[in-house]
């Protein structure tokens, strides 16, 4: 597929106002799957190596550039390798935390997570898990990994329930994504920390000539919510999926779907020209 031709109409003309006056425009990612290949251990993903290149070759002709990831901000920073990148914006944990200009503000978590730390081990224990399930710690949220199981999926449905309990009792919620739950605070998802940072950019009432978005799992749904609310307002948007056969969901509603991470890297150099 050439990345540079949207598959919907409303892409096109998303992609178009983006290049017309990119000065004013919000390019927002996801991390893992969209800038950073999926692996077994997430303490061993690092992004592709042209997505820092690439994306400190747009930082400073576009209005903004985010990053919004469930991850710490700061560790995607560093498995990004952009630190460099001047007018680079990182929301971690779905943007409760925020990585800017090398300075991290990082808020206490709630005292649920604490909870969850201490009971997922015993969960996982009396439910006769298999060896291969892992805990994630992130500081703010527990993300339960059954990626390096025999059948991921079947243990990743073993454990749902016992986790929403868990959730539920601790003042969480339950973040499904590829093969992994993650038990996180409520009230802030992707979407959310796209219309929070986006409309943080216009105390004086102009507003983005566009909204693009990538990302590649089911957290990534409600930023995709986001850019359509935007277009519901009259701003032109790009919905980008970082196709993969695990998830599909995003597919379905993407303007434009690209070969994992290296098209969306490939994408980024067709955003704007030379």
């Amino acid at each position: 597929m050439n990345p540079s031709h949207p598959l919907t109409a409303a892409g096109a003309a998303g992609l178009d106002a983006l290049r017309d006056d990119p000065a004013r425009a919000v390019l927002g990612f996801d991390f893992d799957g969209t800038l950073a290949p999926i692996v077994d251990d997430p303490a061993a993903a690092r992004a592709h190596p042209e997505a820092a290149p690439a994306l400190a070759g747009l930082a400073p002709r576009v209005g903004a550039l985010v990053i919004i990831t469930g991850r710490p901000a700061a560790v995607a920073v560093e498995y990004g390798g952009f630190a460099g990148i001047d007018g680079l914006v990182v929301l971690g944990q779905y943007g409760l935390e925020r990585w800017e200009s090398g300075e991290l503000t990082v808020p206490e978590p709630p005292p649920g997570v604490a909870e969850a730390r201490a009971k997922v081990p015993e969960i996982l224990k009396a439910s006769g898990a298999p060896a291969e399930v892992f805990v994630e710690d992130k500081g703010q949220a527990l993300a339960v990994h059954t990626r390096r199981c025999a059948e991921p999926q079947v243990a990743l449905e073993r454990l749902r329930g016992l986790l929403d309990a868990l959730a539920e009792r601790a003042g969480l919620v339950v973040e499904p994504g590829r093969f992994v739950l993650e038990l996180r605070p409520p009230g802030m998802d992707k979407g959310r920390a796209l219309r929070d940072f986006v409309d943080g950019l216009r105390p004086g009432g102009g507003g983005p000539s566009a909204v693009l978005f990538a990302g590649d799992d089911l957290g990534d749904l409600a930023a995709y919510d986001a850019v359509d609310a935007y277009r519901a307002e009259g701003v032109p948007g790009v919905k980008v999926c970082s196709g993969s056969a695990e998830v599909t969901a995003l597919a379905e509603r993407a303007d434009l779907v690209v070969d994992g991470p290296a098209g969306v890297v490939g994408l980024l150099g067709t955003l704007l020209p030379a």
